[in-house]
């Protein structure tokens, strides 16, 4: 009987492949175990530090911080924009937070409409994730404590104290450096620095006007951050001070206006509607560039409602409007002077005379003078100072609009300035060329009338200029030499910007500017048009100017031109002025719209301004104040003669008379 084979072979064969397996298997648990250690190892050894500053990063956030903007002073260093502390509420827009059930109970504490309470849901619900949006603005003492003890039970709300701009000098300077407000979605962009994250901060605000608009960028500094302790939903738990990044501060930016002057100007103005410019006439700096009336800028900083921006905006004499670079206004007989340069140019003789009867006749039509009788006859030195427009008539019919529009522009009317600051409008100086392009479309009325020299030779017709316009002309006739350019900046972040006096000369001859500078002065003397108006009452400084009355309207057809007519057809009133009529320092143009005479409305005003303008001068208010010379005594009456003299007898010799 044969027994049962066993094959080795095959238990061999099985064993083999099983070891050969595990050890396979063990190779690749081994290779793996090592991998992991030598991970493990490396993370542990060599990434220690890069995992503590992710650990970080979770435990601890930054928060923005806007930094101080930038101050604005005047020339003598007088604050006119800077920073004040300011305690604001926030809400927060994230889990767990009712938007509108925390603006209902936040209403039981600070005044919050319901029109405010809708406006701010919009707000929050379409802020980002965690992005704070601001509530109220400069809250009470009071109110900020009733918040913050109250933090706990309101989930999401944060009342802490940030900066807010603020205008010590409220309005005087509002068209000047504008204001700043909350940026608005349209402010932002994708590139360029309006791509900051900074300009989501609750508590940054953005130049909309004026200096504080156009120097943004020099003003905002460089924002730092805030590191804060953050839980696990990324709520902040606590402050950690010794991790802040410092914020810098913005450039300060330095004007060349004048607080006083700035100020005497807004306050002379009271309730009219108009303009003052005050330019250096040695450099070009603006001393002042003051629009009437005006608006609080502060108000704009905390937001305005809809009932006052819309009264602003509403008010017939348009105190958003800047008067003295967006206002454009008929220079009237301001402009007397460039037909007078235009004529002197023309080479007709200044002796040259024209007899004035209260008017002329022209192209069937009646042009009259300012004054009913007539100044009789008349020369160029006389028709400045009378302002006697049948003068002016009769030359312009010589010299043509041409030469006029030439002079006008070389004197700086129609012009755009670069002062720094937007919102200048360039105005109108005609001349045949203008009405060929303003007529395009109309061929008949592409000629230059010879009748349209008559309304043009005395600041009427097309011609329109702004306040600025005609304090640089004035400016630049006062100084005779340089086509004087003005200066509103002076430095910013310390570094001084070119003066205005760095400019050419004048493009006519010196005799014929003395000429007209010398009408301006007989207009401010006995007899002249602002003889009354313009005396400054400085001890031997005098003034020199030249009034303008200039129409808004045709009154062929009758119709009041007094105050008791309709406010906005009235006609306008002008002033431009210089002083010291010796040695001119400073040049200025006035217009009060719609205030119904040169000399009766503006030059008052002019005068005002002027003083302060000239007392803030330490040369000058050094002459003014400088005492009256001794008298001479005279060696006839001698003291010896008479034995024990009185004191009224001591007095009668030192004056060279009896007692």
């Amino acid at each position: 009987m044969t027994g049962p084979a066993i094959f080795f072979e095959e238990v061999n064969e099985r064993q083999g492949v099983f070891h050969r397996r595990a050890i396979l298997l063990g190779t690749f648990a081994g290779l793996g175990l090592t991998a992991m250690g030598g991970r493990l190892a490396y993370l542990q050894l060599f990434q220690t530090q890069r995992y503590e500053r992710l650990s970080t990063s979770n435990q601890f956030n930054f928060k923005l911080m806007p930094a101080p903007r930038g101050v604005i002073v005047d020339r003598n260093g007088a604050v006119l924009a800077a920073n004040r502390p300011n305690f604001r509420l926030l809400v927060v827009r994230d889990k767990g937070v009712d938007a509108e059930a925390t603006l209902k109970t936040l209403a039981n504490y600070v005044p919050l409409d319901d029109v405010r309470q809708r406006r701010l849901l919009k707000d929050i619900n379409s802020a980002p994730r965690r992005a704070p949006v601001s509530v109220m603005e400069d809250m009470s003492w009071e109110q900020f404590s009733a918040i913050s003890v109250r933090a706990p039970e309101l989930v999401g709300v944060t009342a802490d104290m940030g900066e807010v701009r603020v205008y010590p000098h409220g309005g005087a300077f509002a068209h000047v450096i504008g204001y700043v407000a909350k940026v608005n979605r349209e402010d932002i962009s994708l590139t360029g620095p309006n791509a900051d994250p900074i300009l989501l901060h609750p508590g940054f605000r953005m130049g909309k006007q004026g200096v504080e608009k156009a120097f943004d960028l020099e003003l905002r500094g460089r924002p730092g951050a805030r590191k804060v302790e953050v839980d696990a939903n990324g709520r902040e738990v606590r402050h950690h001070d010794e991790g802040d990044i410092t914020p810098e501060p913005g450039a300060e930016i330095q004007l060349t206006l004048d607080v006083d002057v700035q100020n005497r100007a807004l306050e002379v103005f009271g309730e009219e509607s108009g303009g003052a410019v005050v330019m250096d006439c040695r450099t070009g700096d603006i001393i002042c560039m003051t629009s009437a009336p005006s608006f609080d800028a502060n108000r704009f900083v905390r937001g305005l409602t809809s009932a006052e921006y819309r009264g602003l905006a509403g008010f017939e004499r348009k105190p958003m409007l800047d008067k003295c670079l967006s206002g454009l206004y008929p220079p009237g007989s301001t402009f007397k002077t460039m037909t007078a340069l235009a004529i002197l140019e023309a080479g007709i003789d200044p002796e040259a005379r024209v007899s004035c009867g209260g008017g002329m006749n022209f192209g069937g039509r009646y042009f009259h003078c300012h004054k009913k009788g007539g100044h009789g006859s008349q020369n160029l030195h006389e028709a400045i100072k009378n302002s006697c427009d049948t003068y002016f008539y009769s030359m312009s019919l010589r010299v043509g609009p041409d030469r006029i529009a030439q002079a006008a522009r070389a004197f700086g009317l129609g012009q755009i300035f670069d002062i720094g600051i937007p919102g200048q409008k360039r105005g109108i100086v005609p001349d045949r060329a203008w009405k060929k392009r303003y007529f395009a479309k109309n061929v008949d009325q592409q000629p230059w009338w010879p009748g349209e020299n008559l309304s043009y030779a005395i600041g009427q017709g097309y011609l329109q200029v702004n306040c600025l316009q005609l304090a640089v002309m004035t400016a630049r006739l006062a100084n005779g030499v340089k086509a004087l350019n003005p200066r509103l900046v002076r430095s910013v972040g310390g570094k001084e910007l070119p003066k205005g006096s760095e400019a050419p000369d004048l493009p006519f001859l010196r005799e014929h500017i003395d000429r007209v500078r010398a009408g301006m002065g007989a207009v401010t003397e006995a007899g002249g048009t602002a003889f009354r108006a313009s005396q400054l009452g400085l001890g031997d400084i005098l003034m020199a100017g030249k009034t303008g009355t200039a129409q808004v309207r045709n009154y062929d057809k009758g119709g009041s031109r007094g105050k008791g007519g309709v406010w906005h057809l009235r006609d306008h009133g002008l002033f431009v002025a210089y002083a010291p009529v010796d040695a001119p320092r400073y040049a200025m143009a006035v217009i009060v719209q719609h205030g119904m005479g040169g000399s009766t409305a503006a030059a008052p005003r002019a005068r005002e301004i002027m003083r302060t303008t000239l007392l803030k001068d330490p040369e000058l208010r050094a002459r003014i104040v400088k005492p009256l010379p001794m008298p001479e005594i005279v060696p006839d009456i001698e003291l010896d003669n008479i034995p024990n003299p009185t004191t009224i007898e001591r007095i009668a010799a030192a004056a060279g008379g009896p007692a």
